[in-house]
């Protein structure tokens, strides 16, 4: 039995597998009858050479085209190749339309789902013209700050050149965010096939009252045809320059209800979601340990700047290093959908239980227009002590009899005795060796400081800032002052150690000239200090004779 139970988790693993390898998606799930749409097939199994089989789209759909591109990734050193089957459909019918799975050898994808709506009647004046431009909004009224999404179509019965363009949308007391690129597509309207160039723009009132969207303008030049000469790559090309502009659109913007909490930030979204993730599990916690806390808020209808920071994590016994917010803008069918991610490490520095207090997020609800609570419920953290960083604690010791006591202070005092002694004795030493007459000072260990000065000199006269830079600190070390002390109060020996600094650490250096360094150590003037009146006769001959 267990070995039929593991072949038959094994066969579905591997159906899994090759399910994940083949999978379907379209550039949008949302469109008019008569528009059309690319639904993209891929798969990533290398052996699998045959196409997919799209005979199920024809009950639902008009295949308009089918193009196949072949892709080769490369992801952490490792080839990965793909092959990718565009499909450009057309639905048949309005509604809710699914796109049925469709299948490659053993693999098969997912069914999609598709909300198609009736177009909208243009204008007979608009739909004779070769180009039309049409805008919507989603909404005719909403609050403050909340997001109001502009659709604006493009429709061309005739070529255009690459020369097109279209004016910023740009809205006084409002701001405005641009939804992903330009989609194109096709849509039969009234039997003529239109090329389609649909922008979407998400519209954030920042003050409330009237707004009116203001038209765009389009411009195109349109292909002629039926000129045969052509024209010259810098020449004016053939064909007439189209304008259009599309019609103003007024938006009713809505104040703050009035029963929304002052205090709270104002956050009108279509959906909030507040998710909260650990790393690693606080499950067994001890002192010292880290933990890695991380609250997603994710709001659809709102972009990320909008979204405040959440609570910190202040608790007694935990130590909080928090990290720099991660914000993301996502641009869906419905708009912008914001996203703010926190993440702070925590220490616990203290055994016992700690409370982490629920994150409460107070926001409205534009879809069902009331005030929402998202929440995620308090925690509790067992933190268990560490005994590799517990102190031993001294044993309770019961009282003794004097005697005893005694008995073991005797060799305490002892030792203090002997310890005295010796410091006494190494007192007495030194103070006879101080009291005595200075000897002669043995001879000197190492080169003398004139044999120092003489290989700078060598060193400084043959331009080798390497060996100059070797012997200064020779010299430098046998001096009464340090090299930065001698430096900061003669000026021109601050300038030459600036100019050896210089060759030594730049590609100059061989270009260097030590006569100035050794000119400053020549006109070096002594330094001050009181000289000791018993300092003996014979003392070594000075560094920079007169």
């Amino acid at each position: 039995m267990t070995r039929l139970l593991c072949t038959l988790l094994f066969c579905l693993l591997a159906w899994q597998a090759s399910a994940q390898e083949f999978t379907a998606s379209v550039d949008r799930s949302r469109l008019n009858l008569g528009e059309s749409l690319d639904l993209t097939l891929e798969s990533a199994d290398a052996t699998e050479f045959g196409k997919p089989d799209l005979t199920p789209l024809d009950e639902l759909f008009d295949v308009l085209g089918t193009r196949q591109v072949n892709r080769l990734t490369t992801l952490d050193g490792k080839a990965r190749a793909s092959t990718r089957w565009i499909v450009t459909l057309r639905p048949r019918h309005s509604g809710y339309v699914v796109v049925p799975p469709l299948r490659l050898g053993d693999a098969q994808t997912q069914p999609i789902s598709l909300h198609v709506v009736e177009a909208s009647s243009q204008n007979a004046d608009e739909q004779m013209a070769p180009v039309f431009i049409d805008a919507s909004l989603d909404h005719e009224s909403v609050y403050v700050q909340a997001q109001s999404v502009l659709t604006l179509r493009i429709y061309h019965s005739v070529s255009l050149y690459d020369d097109s363009s279209l004016t910023p949308l740009e809205i006084a007391d409002a701001r405005v965010e641009s939804l992903g690129e330009p989609r194109t597509y096709e849509q039969d309207i009234g039997g003529v096939r239109h090329g389609v160039i649909e922008l979407r723009y998400a519209i954030f009132p920042q003050k409330s009252g009237q707004l009116t969207i203001p038209g765009q303008v389009f411009s195109a030049t349109l292909a002629d045809r039926s000129s045969r000469n052509g024209y010259a790559p810098f020449g004016p090309r053939p064909g007439k320059v189209t304008r259009v502009r599309s019609p103003e659109i007024p938006l009713t913007v809505k104040a703050k209800p009035a029963d929304y909490p002052a205090d709270a930030p104002w956050l009108p979204a279509r959906a909030l979601s507040l998710a909260e993730a650990w790393s690693p599990e606080p499950g067994q916690v001890k002192v010292g340990d880290s933990l890695t806390r991380s609250l997603m808020l994710k709001a659809d209808g709102l972009s990320s700047a909008q979204l405040p920071p959440l609570p910190a994590t202040q608790v007694e016994g935990l130590r909080r290093y928090p990290d720099q917010p991660q914000l993301n803008n996502e641009a869906s069918e419905r708009g912008v959908i914001g996203s703010r991610e926190e993440r702070e490490a925590l220490v616990a520095n203290k055994a016992g239980t700690l409370e982490l207090p629920a994150v409460d997020v107070v926001w409205w609800n534009t879809h069902e227009d009331r005030l929402e609570h998202t929440s995620l419920p308090a925690r509790t953290l067992n933190v268990a002590a560490d005994p590799a960083l517990s102190v031993d604690q001294p044993v309770e010791t019961r009282p003794r009899e004097s005697s005893a006591v005694d008995v073991l202070l005797w060799p305490w005092q002892l030792s203090s005795v002997l310890l005295a002694l010796t410091t006494l004795l190494g007192f007495g030493l030194w103070w006879h060796a101080r009291s005595q007459p200075a000897v002669q000072r043995s001879a000197q260990v190492g080169p003398s400081p004139r044999t120092l000065l003489d290989d700078l000199k060598r060193a400084c006269l043959a331009n080798d800032s390497q060996a100059t830079r070797q012997a200064l600190d020779a010299w430098a070390r046998q001096q009464p002052e340090t090299l930065a002390d001698m430096a900061a109060r003669f000026a021109p020996l601050s300038d030459a150690l600036d100019g050896l600094n210089g060759a030594l650490y730049s590609e100059a250096g061989q270009h260097w000239q030590g006569k100035q360094l050794w000119q400053a150590i020549g006109e070096l003037p002594a330094a001050e200090k009181t000289q000791d009146s018993g300092q003996d006769s014979g003392q070594l001959p000075p560094l920079y004779p007169r």
